[in-house]
């Protein structure tokens, strides 16, 4: 047996919290390093679709994140004016794909992750400053309380988001992340509000406006705009009122029940060009350092959960680490890039379309098509089944390499 290896997570949000779980499920010890001391975007929501969740249940922990979101049972999009071009009917398409969709505020889903790991596992308040591999391991060089810290490890897993310091020492001649023209406004309500389907898009010209349903009736809302990039400043309502204070009910009610000092303001990067891969030696990326996308899909969250089954299970069953980060990069890489190119794709057909014809042109052609045929494409990137990981009474038995 080969003796259980050590490993450093660089980033403590969704994509990284669930590779942790899942290292220290097949037995690796793991240190999960966050630079800032609270979570950022603990005041959004966030969904993840039945892919998503499959990952969670993989990871063993499905069912309690279950418990801390809202099941989605229907859906549509509308125009300004509230008619409706498409219905969803949520229910059906996680008949089809055996679970529903969930939707989460972002930091209960944070907490319950963080639950699942081990006391000491995370680390907050670590800005790491240097990642590389040598010949004697992998290094991470961060700052926290104590000063400047270097730990070595058998895998360093880079989850450190859109900016990744990883992928710079696995990609280092790739190009970085590019500003994608569109800004996304997020808040979730203080109050529960009705009046409104359990997933709900608006596209009007130039613009999106997106809510979704809550535990306890609260609304998360987000809003996607053609914006340059700028430093948010001041009170962000005052820029998001006016382009859809006056669309149809209960948006006008959503913004109505959000604090203005509540909403939060984030400039959309995406990798447009894909990386050549995803490994490095001993260094491994997954979720947004991976293979950034755009939110078109809301497929970014669960593509990273894929990613932290796939590499668990990978280490759990590869002879040695080497072959089973070639085999992550193998399955994973292809899947994920073809799914952040099906979500820019998607994002030309609702905020970026602007002119009259080609607004009336679109709504048209949504209204014709079948339901059955929108179902397809809508289930069509969350249909993925996980690869098998040992269960806790295997746990004893399994082995972990270097």
């Amino acid at each position: 047996m080969n003796r259980r290896g050590m490993a450093v997570v660089v980033g403590g949000g969704i994509g990284g919290l669930a590779a942790a779980i899942g290292l220290h499920r097949i037995g690796w010890k793991v240190t999960v390093l966050e630079r800032l001391p609270v979570l950022d975007d603990a005041g959004a929501g966030i969904s993840l679709q039945a892919n998503g969740l499959r990952a969670l249940d993989a990871l063993g922990v499905g069912d309690s994140v279950r418990g801390a979101g809202a099941e989605q049972g229907s859906g549509g999009i509308r125009t300004p004016s509230g008619r409706w071009l498409a219905r969803m009917d949520m229910a059906r398409a996680g008949a089809r794909l055996g679970s529903a969709v969930y939707s989460f505020h972002r930091a209960r889903l944070h907490e319950t992750l963080r639950g699942h790991l081990p006391v000491g596992q995370l680390v907050t308040g670590a800005q790491v400053t240097g990642v590389r591999d040598g010949e004697e391991g992998a290094v991470v060089e961060y700052e926290g309380d104590s000063g400047v810290q270097t730990v070595r490890a058998d895998l360093v897993v880079g989850a450190d988001g859109v900016h990744s310091r990883t992928r710079r020492a696995v990609c280092p001649d790739a190009p970085g992340p590019e500003f994608t023209g569109t800004t996304v406004w997020r808040a979730v309500t203080d109050w529960p509000v009705a009046g409104q389907a359990d997933i709900d898009q608006t596209w009007g010209p130039g613009l999106e406006f997106g809510s979704t349903r809550l535990p306890g009736g609260f609304v998360e809302w987000h809003a996607l705009t053609e914006e340059p990039l700028a430093v948010p400043a001041g009170n962000l309502m005052d820029e998001v009122r006016p382009r859809f204070g006056h669309w149809h009910d209960p948006i006008p009610a959503l913004l109505d029940a959000t604090a203005p000092g509540t909403v939060l303001r984030h400039d959309v990067f995406a990798l447009d060009t894909p990386l050549p891969t995803f490994v490095s030696g001993r260094l491994v990326l997954l979720g947004d350092a991976a293979h950034a996308m755009t939110p078109h899909l809301g497929q970014g969250a669960s593509q990273a959960l894929e990613d932290a089954v796939v590499l668990a299970a990978a280490l759990h069953s590869a002879a040695n680490t080497a072959s089973a980060l070639a085999h992550y990069d193998t399955v994973r890489r292809p899947r994920a890039q073809a799914v952040a190119k099906a979500a820019r794709r998607t994002g030309r057909v609702g905020h970026r379309v602007r002119t009259p014809l080609a607004l009336a042109l679109r709504n048209t052609l949504i209204r014709a098509t079948p339901a059955g045929l929108a179902l397809g494409q809508m289930v069509k990137h969350a249909a993925w089944t996980p690869p098998s990981l040992p269960t806790r009474t295997e746990q004893a038995t399994r082995r972990t390499y270097t």
